[in-house]
């Protein structure tokens, strides 16, 4: 059986709808964007590289299900779990992000038709058909094994360093004469903002900016108590924030960096794997 030949069972439509937003972000940045999808615990973890930012990005979404569209496997989310990622009716596979998005679209819209059949089987989208992947996506986060890294900044202090940076860019990219003011030139301005790092935390600007305008640094909405999965997807991947969220967390694990917040995660790889650049050389 195929990943197109299963179906994703989301336990709750607020957040496929936070997904579909998410995907909606990586298409701005990149109409072509696929994304790596990895089910496991009763978790869906959607990996995606907005290429502006060159970090790999996460979103999580709980799920009560992985079916079979053929009714021959029917796998409930804690029993794919058990088994990790690679287990009977677990799902690893790479996408589209336009149709997993459109799939979203299309099973929220399901949810307003009439007919008692559709609303009382929830929001149940099929996994669109694999497509090859990009180089990033054979190389993700660990599952396991991250430690906390200390000296990260509160909320306010995030939300303003990447404030500055930003009014930082745009005054110099306003002081370039005529002749300087290509393209070129403004990478070089942007390159050097955004290798920076916050602080003394090793992490640099462009994943707290990639953070901000995937919309991860929202206020945290009161909700249910988060779900989250030490299998699928790098670590502990929050699902859904709830009241007593954490804001934000910096973790380590394998030579790499992950800014966890409410609303999913950013991870950057500081060392090794030269065929992967998310962090400038």
């Amino acid at each position: 059986m195929t990943a197109a030949d299963q179906e994703l069972h989301f336990a709750d439509a607020g957040e496929a709808a936070d997904l579909a937003a998410f995907l909606a972000r990586l298409i701005h940045y990149d109409r072509a964007a696929a994304v790596r999808l990895q089910a496991g615990g009763g978790v869906l973890a959607v990996f995606g590289r907005p290429p502006s930012f060159e970090v790999l990005a996460i979103r999580t979404a709980r799920l009560e299900a992985i079916i079979g569209t053929d009714t021959t496997t029917a796998t409930t989310a804690g029993a794919a779990g058990a088994a990790g990622a690679s287990g009977p009716g677990a799902l690893d596979t790479t996408v589209s992000a336009g149709e997993l998005g459109d799939a979203l679209d299309t099973a929220r819209a399901g949810r307003t038709a009439d007919g008692h059949e559709v609303r009382d089987r929830g929001l149940v989208v099929t996994v669109p058909k694999a497509v090859t992947g990009p180089p990033w996506a054979g190389v993700l986060p660990p599952r396991g094994g991250w430690r906390r890294v200390s000296g990260l900044p509160g909320v306010d202090e995030v939300h303003g360093a990447v404030a500055a940076a930003v009014a930082e860019f745009r005054a110099r990219d306003a002081e370039l004469p005529e002749e300087r003011r290509t393209r070129a030139e403004r990478d070089r301005i942007g390159h050097e903002i955004w290798s920076r790092t916050l602080g003394d935390t090793g992490l640099p600007l462009r994943a707290v900016h990639a953070a901000q305008s995937l919309g991860f640094l929202r206020p945290v909405r009161a909700a249910a108590p988060a779900a989250t999965s030490a299998g699928a997807g790098g670590g502990v991947a929050t699902a859904t924030p709830g009241p007593t969220a954490e804001p934000l967390a910096l973790l380590a694990a394998g030579g790499w960096l992950r800014l966890r917040t409410p609303y999913g995660s950013i991870a950057v790889r500081t060392s090794g794997l030269s065929g992967l650049s998310v962090t400038p050389a």
